[in-house]
């Protein structure tokens, strides 16, 4: 069960970046780690080894875009210290969600203006391509794309990931490929299956697999924009999907606490809010004012 114990980590972005730590009532905030140049965005938490892992975007942009070949990939302890880049900078654009899958000791994450969905070993080996939108310069400039979000349905074989399209431009996708396929070129596939087309502009994901559960942020127009999402994969098809909370401020992070059955969300509002699956619809903020809130993972107590 949760205990009072738990942690939310949260990434919040301003001139210096941090990663934060708050109970899930959002008191006791500690900053775990402070000063960051590069943007942070992912985070994911290995409990069993007691290890985060964050994904960066870099730290040269042009507005809200990453052109730059400067995302990289740290390790640090539950705590913030010994930090450890295991995936340096120059080996990716910009890093975004990053997931943690325990059963292969595997890290993916999404790379947007790299056009790609990545993984590797958790100490930064055996770095593999798995999906490549794009091969070009030009391609790079097309949101639709953009690979964002990421997660993994280990059980049932499948790699997912959302492609944003415009800024609320009703073009978005979530998609999923088979896990352990690896193929010779990740730009040619003919084993992606869409699950949705021409959503507001989804984010983040998170998988349940008890549920057969597709949870994701979508930070797009309103009214289906700015949302918390769900739906069953059944047979390769996505169904009942349903929104769980309106009124997000730009949506970006999700982490599902499976105990109390309830999701905290983040946005670039920042705020992190949290909603109860019994009681869809109806969300609390539990956290502000600690600038724009990016990536958010959920780390259980003793």
């Amino acid at each position: 069960m949760s205990t009072s114990s738990d942690r939310i980590v949260v990434l919040s972005l301003g001139r210096e970046s941090r990663v934060l730590s708050v109970a899930p009532d959002g008191s006791d905030v500690k900053v775990l780690i402070g000063g960051l140049e590069s943007k942070p965005d992912g985070v994911t938490v290995d409990e069993a080894n007691g290890h985060l892992y964050l994904s960066f975007m870099g730290a040269i942009r042009d507005g809200d875009d990453f052109w730059a070949t400067d995302g990289h990939i740290e390790r640090t302890n539950l705590d913030g210290s010994d930090r450890r880049v295991i995936v340096p900078v120059g080996t990716f654009y910009t890093g975004k969600q990053i997931t943690f899958d325990a059963a292969s000791g595997r890290l993916y994450w999404c790379d947007r203006e790299g056009l790609g969905v990545l993984s590797c070993r958790t100490d930064g080996s055996d770095l593999t391509v798995h999906v490549r939108t794009g091969t070009t310069a030009e391609h790079r400039k097309e949101p639709r794309r953009h690979c964002v979000g990421v997660t993994v349905d280990r059980d049932g074989g499948y790699l997912y990931w959302t492609q944003k399209g415009k800024p609320k431009g009703g073009e978005g996708m979530i998609l999923r490929a088979p896990l352990d396929v690896v193929p010779a070129d990740p730009a040619v596939r003919d084993d992606i299956e869409m699950l949705f087309d021409g959503l507001p502009e989804p984010i983040d994901l998170e998988w349940d697999g008890e549920s057969g559960t597709l949870y994701w942020t979508d930070r797009g127009a309103e009214p289906d924009g700015n949302t918390l999402n769900r739906a069953k994969i059944r047979d390769g098809r996505a169904v009942d999907h349903e929104i769980l909370l309106h009124g997000l401020d730009e949506g970006i992070g999700l982490t599902y606490d499976r105990d109390r059955r309830r999701v905290f969300v983040s946005d670039l509002g920042g705020n992190l809010r949290v909603v109860s699956l019994d009681r869809p619809g109806v969300g609390e903020i539990v956290f502000q004012g600690q600038g724009k809130l990016t990536g958010i993972a959920y780390l259980h107590g003793d």
